[in-house]
């Protein structure tokens, strides 16, 4: 019998912030920290090359702090500060599997980290090595979506997999409207027209643009992350136009 392959073998898994919070509101939670490392691992060993990009949300969110006064770009670059912190708490996580881990800082910081070089994290990538890039882009105003869309264009990803802490993209708040319905597949274009909160509109133009198909899913439920690497059906599609 056959075995079945990955239906990816180079993608980025976006996780937000919230997602390595799991249950709390606030920091990190090492079980929720310690189950996503084992399933990286677990794609990694199917010769699966995985780049991560983290978010900050667990610990500081620029906007937030925007919001109450502060100037906007020093809050932004308190943010991308939080996503190193999370991305180190993951690359630890990940090398307790016995796989290698590489972060790499839009922001320098040669201490902890590397700084992006794009051709060294693709000769990482093709070393067998899980790469999670921090700091977003690097720049304030820019959320980590946009940093993971972009990041997915320079590397040659062929999928982005959002990992957040609902099953995918609905038709309205499924917290406030109980009658509120998944949507299995979502055009680029719909999103942007129907305003559906998936991620920023330079994130989404960036992706369109490219031709980068983005698979949002629970990334709370276990095993997730690996069936939308094998390709089975699972949140929701969005990518391509309404004829796709």
């Amino acid at each position: 019998m056959t075995k079945r392959q990955p239906k990816y073998r180079r993608f980025i898994l976006k996780i937000s912030g919230e997602s390595l919070a799991g249950d709390q509101c606030y920091g990190l939670d090492y079980p929720t920290l310690k189950r996503m490392a084992e399933e990286i691992a677990e794609i990694h060993r199917l010769d699966v090359q995985v780049a991560v990009v983290v978010g900050g949300g667990n610990i500081w969110r620029g906007l937030t702090g925007s919001v109450g006064g502060m100037d906007r770009s020093t809050a932004d670059h308190m943010g991308m500060m939080a996503t190193l912190i999370n991305a180190l708490a993951l690359a630890d996580a990940i090398e307790k599997t016995g796989v290698d881990c590489r972060v790499q800082s839009a922001l320098e910081i040669k201490a902890v980290a590397e700084p992006y070089i794009r051709l060294r994290a693709m000769r990482h990538l093709e070393k067998g090595r899980v790469v999670i890039f921090a700091a977003g882009t690097g720049n304030p105003y820019f959320s980590t979506d946009t940093a993971a869309a972009l990041r997915a264009a320079e590397i040659h990803a062929e999928v982005i997999l959002m990992a957040k802490k609902v099953d995918g993209i609905y038709d309205d708040d499924p917290k406030v409207n109980s009658s509120a319905r998944l949507l299995q597949k979502v055009s680029y274009l719909e999103m942007l027209q129907r305003e559906l909160h998936v991620m920023d509109s330079t994130a989404a133009s960036l992706c369109k643009d490219n031709k980068i198909p983005i698979i949002v899913f629970n990334g709370a439920v276990s095993g997730n992350m690996l069936k939308a690497v094998m390709g089975e059906p699972i949140g929701t599609y969005l990518g391509g136009d309404n004829n796709d």
